[in-house]
Parts: C-alpha cells; sequence; structure tokens
C-alpha cells in the first residue's frame, strides 16, 4: 500500500482534494474535509502550489487504523479498480493568466521559474459499454513543499512530487497503459 497525499479534482462548482490509497488491487480517492475556497482550490489547480501551508497531512499510519472496506462505502470517496483502467496520463500544462492573476505573473517573473502544473487522467471502465475519466492535479502541501523549497527550485519540487505519483502507480497499473 502507498499513498499520495494530495490531489486536487476538478469540479465545476468546487475543487475537491483527495488522498489516494493506492493498493495492489485498487486505488481509492478519499475525500479530505475541505479546508480552503474554490478560489484558493482553483488557483493551486493552475499554479500546482499549495497556497495555504498550515495544513498537516495525514500519514500512512493514520489509515490503518481504517478498513478499506469503510472508506470505499463512503459515498464522499470514490473507487477506481486496477483491472478497469484502461490508460493513465501524466502532463504537465503552464498556466494560462488572467488579468487578476498579474500578482503571480510578476513573482514568477521575478523568482526566474515558471509554474508547472502536473496533472494525471485516468480513463476506466465502470461496465463493458460505460467508460469514464478522472483527472487530478498533483498539488503538493505546504508541509511538503516548504522545507524542500530551502533547496530545490520550485519546478523540481513539483516534478518530483508528479513522478512519485506516477512511481506508486507504475507500481500497479501494467506500464502498457500508462504514459508521460
Amino acid at each position: 500500500m502507498a499513498m499520495i497525499h494530495r490531489v486536487i479534482v476538478p469540479d465545476e462548482g468546487c475543487p475537491k482534494e483527495y488522498v489516494v490509497l493506492v493498493t495492489d488491487r485498487r486505488s481509492v480517492f478519499i475525500r479530505l474535509e475541505r479546508t480552503r475556497r474554490s478560489f484558493v482550490l482553483r488557483g493551486e489547480t493552475r499554479f500546482g502550489t499549495a497556497l495555504v501551508t498550515d495544513v498537516i497531512p495525514k500519514s500512512l499510519e493514520d489509515y490503518e487504523q481504517v478498513s478499506l472496506e469503510s472508506l470505499t462505502a463512503d459515498t464522499t470517496n470514490f473507487v477506481v479498480p486496477h483491472e478497469a483502467v484502461v490508460s493513465l496520463s501524466m502532463d504537465r500544462e503552464e498556466p494560462r493568466f488572467r488579468a487578476r492573476d498579474l500578482f503571480v505573473w510578476l513573482t514568477m517573473r521575478r523568482q526566474g521559474e515558471s509554474f508547472q502544473v502536473y496533472n494525471f487522467e485516468m480513463n476506466y471502465q465502470l461496465g463493458p459499454d460505460r467508460e469514464t475519466s478522472v483527472k487530478f492535479y498533483a498539488v503538493p502541501l505546504g508541509a511538503y513543499f516548504k522545507p524542500r523549497r530551502q533547496t530545490r527550485s520550485r519546478g523540481t519540487i513539483l516534478r518530483e512530487y508528479a513522478m512519485d505519483a506516477f512511481e506508486i502507480f507504475q507500481r500497479v497499473i501494467p506500464a502498457s497503459i500508462m504514459s508521460s
């Protein structure tokens, strides 16, 4: 069992934050309690980093006390069986700036870095004729990002976080359906 501490799934109303528990047979997307407004979460998916740094991520040990059956029974969570996965791709997006993003754009110029956002798209089958997909963004929490920022660039930290998530999936999903 492995864990991806935080991904954000876009939604029309408000993006949703999840922890992903990856087992040998399935990935369980566990809904996190909402701690931020939708405006902040949308910014985090566009810029690839947590804008609020005071949230401490749960560890794998925190979830060992809870059974997988109770997590899968919770309607706020969803499960993707690995045998149903048709494709998994990782891509990166450059943010498209709007007028209200002037401060972020100026920060990027001052730091000499671009904010690369890594996203995943997982296509899977719900039944014989029904295929669906989930798109999620690999956005680390501030507790992950902040200590690494002392020695690494923003781009390196975001790439490492996304590659760690990709490698977790590589261990359990056939390589022939994965692409980066």
